[in-house]
């Protein structure tokens, strides 16, 4: 094994990771907590200008992670012609699989691609909102958090969704249609709840949930451009499998990601028709995920029309950004725990061990957000009300 994926596997390297982006997030939560509270009741446009590039500084040492540190990169499929046209011109509603544990990840590596990673909202949980440094600034970001209880969470659509698509620049709004992220578990208690409601089965997602995206669109409508079809997948095939903990270790991994713009006046009106309109897309979705898995091809079984691939040159901001932090955290953090630890004093000593313990377990457990959980909430008495 070389010196650097040495480095690449060494505890002490991963825990300065830790150290740079828990403490620069941090900064930046404050200094979006000023922003926030002293110049938005002012000037909405203007803070979230700043934010943008406040957002960006913290999103980008994820995607150093992956595009850098691993070497992970990205094969995209997509329409060359409207890549060129609209791709980060326009506000955007994404479609995604949930199949993967990093595939939000590769979505930011794109995004920083064109230039859109600070702009990337998503719908998530209401309790994220309240988990320091990522979950602050997603709240800071006007991300749109939900509670799980129907009726405050459509008031809570109507109202983000307006507020986002006053953004000054293109923003991009994330829906995970599944609800949750694919596991066999999961999928079981879907395909039993779609049969029992006579929904299209499907083989390789969750039946999609279909009340936040009809819920969105009369807000949409007007406002935002298009909403993008986004397929990711990895091949089986490939030995390092794409996790957080792969990336971390440096093990680089190769996604491969088919995006279709659907201009928004092509959706149906009316909850009903929209909500089959995106049944079908799902249905698509399968057909697209079942070739790849096969063939090693989106195209090649699915019926779906073929386009040609690319790949967008990295970007050396995210390295020269988290280069940045790094300096500026590491520097006087690890001098003055070094001071604690070489200090003489027992309680000095155990102070530093018991910051060090700190940002390891925050580093875990930030990983063990993004793993995938075998709980399921398909058959639930929730999950029986109309989709």
């Amino acid at each position: 094994m070389g010196v650097l994926a040495s480095l690449k596997r060494s505890s002490v390297v991963h825990l300065m990771f830790a150290i740079t982006f828990f403490t620069s997030g941090l900064i930046i939560n404050l200094f979006q907590c000023i922003l926030y509270i002293g110049l938005r009741p002012f000037s909405k446009y203007l803070y979230r200008k700043l934010n943008y590039y406040l957002c960006y500084s913290f999103y980008s040492q994820l995607v150093f992670m992956a595009e850098w540190w691993s070497g992970t990169d990205v094969i995209c499929y997509i329409n060359k012609e409207e890549f060129d046209k609209y791709y980060g011109n326009e506000h955007g509603y994404l479609l995604m699989n949930h199949s993967y544990e990093i595939d939000w990840l590769v979505g930011w590596m794109f995004c920083e691609r064109i230039q859109m990673l600070g702009n990337c909202k998503a719908y998530a949980k209401k309790s994220i909102q309240y988990i320091p440094t990522l979950g602050w600034a997603w709240k800071f970001a006007e991300s749109v958090f939900l509670e799980r209880s129907w009726e405050k969470d459509k008031e809570t659509i109507g109202e983000q969704i307006r507020e986002l698509a006053d953004y000054p620049d293109t923003m991009w709004l994330l829906l995970y249609a599944e609800g949750t992220r694919f596991t066999p578990e999961k999928h079981e208690a879907s395909q039993k709840f779609a049969h029992e409601k006579g929904l299209p089965v499907l083989k390789h997602h969750l039946t999609p949930r279909t009340k936040g995206f009809t819920a969105s669109l009369p807000h949409l409508r007007g406002k935002v451009g298009a909403i993008y079809d986004i397929q990711l997948a990895f091949k089986p095939t490939e030995v390092v499998k794409p996790t957080m903990t792969n990336l971390l270790l440096g093990e680089k991994v190769e996604a491969h990601m088919y995006i279709n713009r659907i201009p928004l006046a092509e959706v149906p009106e009316g909850d009903e028709a929209a909500a089959a309109w995106l049944h079908q897309i799902y249905q698509k979705k399968d057909r697209m995920a079942e070739s790849f898995m096969q063939t090693g091809d989106f195209f090649a079984t699915s019926g779906v029309p073929p386009t040609g691939s690319f790949k967008l040159e990295r970007r050396y901001y995210s390295l020269i950004n988290t280069t940045f932090w790094a300096i500026v955290v590491l520097v006087p953090m690890l001098y003055y725990l070094v001071n604690l630890l070489l200090s003489g004093s027992t309680v000095y000593f155990f102070i530093g061990v018991g910051i060090i313990l700190l940002f390891f377990l925050l580093m875990y457990k930030t990983i063990g957000m993004s793993e995938i959980s075998k709980s399921s909430s398909y058959g639930s008495a929730e999950s029986k009300k109309p989709q």
